[in-house]
């Protein structure tokens, strides 16, 4: 089995089709019911914007998968919030990798 990571807007449309599936959502699990709510409260994008913003910045050298799908769910806006999304990484960003970030997610979103 393959694991990798998803994005929101991967999970919303993957849960919407299992509550299709199913005939409702009364023949789904409460766990189920919260992560689609969830989703389709908080994901604005469709899973293609999501996919083409994961596969754009995936092609910078210093962005690993899970940040890329981090910032395809997070659509950072501003320099701060990119800032924030790489807090953990051993990453220092120049202010031009930053702007490509936040071109890339204004393109796509």
């Amino acid at each position: 089995m393959e694991q990798r990571y998803v994005t929101e807007a991967e999970v919303r449309d993957l849960l919407e089709a299992e509550t299709e599936a199913r005939g409702g959502t009364e023949f789904m699990l409460a766990s189920q019911k919260a992560a689609l709510d969830h989703a389709q409260k908080t994901c604005s994008i469709s899973k293609e914007q999501a996919d083409a913003i994961v596969a754009e910045v995936g092609k910078f050298d210093f962005v690993t998968e899970p940040t890329a799908v981090k910032i395809a769910d997070l659509l950072p806006e501003y320099p701060e919030d990119v800032r924030a999304i790489f807090a953990k990484e051993r990453v220092t960003l120049e202010k031009d990798q930053i702007e490509a970030i936040l071109e890339i997610v204004r393109n796509n979103s």
